[in-house]
């Protein structure tokens, strides 16, 4: 009897759903998706507009010029915005604004989910872009280093959280299942 009980326990003698539901609620908390997500996103789109920007300013036309402005801008205000949830977070205080501007404007049409969505998608067309045009190797050693940073951190934390939610699904060591 003893040993089963000391078998539902955890560290910290906390029980094992104790454990899952405390990372369940750390990988929902805005600290964890801006650090994790928003800004490594944010990341990626800055330093696509650097080099927008970068190439575009040896071009005859402007286009790429502004576009890569524009989008460095874009990442900035969205770098805040993800910085403030953060920080709201961590001192208990609600958000009154979305992790990035694409959200923003879908909260004014009362489906911000659907246009943070629609942001990642943009991102990884970003992130597609930079990859397959080769501007990724226009990267300097330190902006390379903030692109690796960048998909590791993004990286990571989707396989933490997909681990978490597949041993809670298979209930796993009493993980209480979906």
């Amino acid at each position: 009897m003893a040993r089963t009980k000391q078998k539902e326990k955890g560290e910290g003698g906390q029980d094992a759903n104790q454990n899952s539901d405390r990372l369940a609620v750390l990988f929902s908390r805005p600290v964890f998706l801006s650090l994790t997500i928003g800004i490594p996103f944010c990341t990626f789109k800055l330093l696509f507009g650097i080099t927008a920007f970068r190439v575009g300013s040896r071009l005859p036309d402007g286009f790429l010029l502004v576009a890569g402005l524009a989008v460095a801008a874009w990442a900035l205000a969205d770098i805040v915005m993800n910085a403030g949830r953060a920080l709201f977070d961590l001192v208990h205080r609600e958000a009154r604004f979305e992790y990035c501007t694409i959200a923003q404007a879908g909260a004014f049409f009362g489906v911000p989910s659907v246009f943070l969505a629609l942001d990642t998608l943009v991102t990884f067309l970003i992130i597609s872009a930079m990859l397959w045009s080769g501007w990724i190797t226009l990267l300097s050693t330190v902006e390379a280093w903030f692109w690796y940073a960048a998909t590791t951190l993004n990286l990571i934390s989707l396989s933490l959280v997909l681990l978490h939610a597949e041993i809670r699904r298979a209930g796993i060591r009493g993980a209480k299942p979906r």
